[in-house]
């Protein structure tokens, strides 16, 4: 019986933690406002070819 005990109280705390998250969306927030400004700022710096200069008749390979 501890051992159910044990299982449900983790399993209690941990939709707890989840209903948090998911309620207040701080998935979303997390994404909005840490992920996706590094993300931007990392692909911005990438070097990339300049396709003004591709001529018109180029194939895609």
């Amino acid at each position: 019986m501890k051992i159910l005990f044990k299982i449900l109280k983790l399993l209690g705390i941990s939709y707890v933690i989840l209903f948090i998250v998911f309620f207040f969306d701080l998935d979303g927030k997390f994404l909005y406002y840490i992920w996706e400004p590094r993300i931007v700022a990392r692909y911005d710096r990438m070097k990339r070819r300049d396709n003004t200069t591709t001529p018109y008749t180029a194939e895609v390979s």
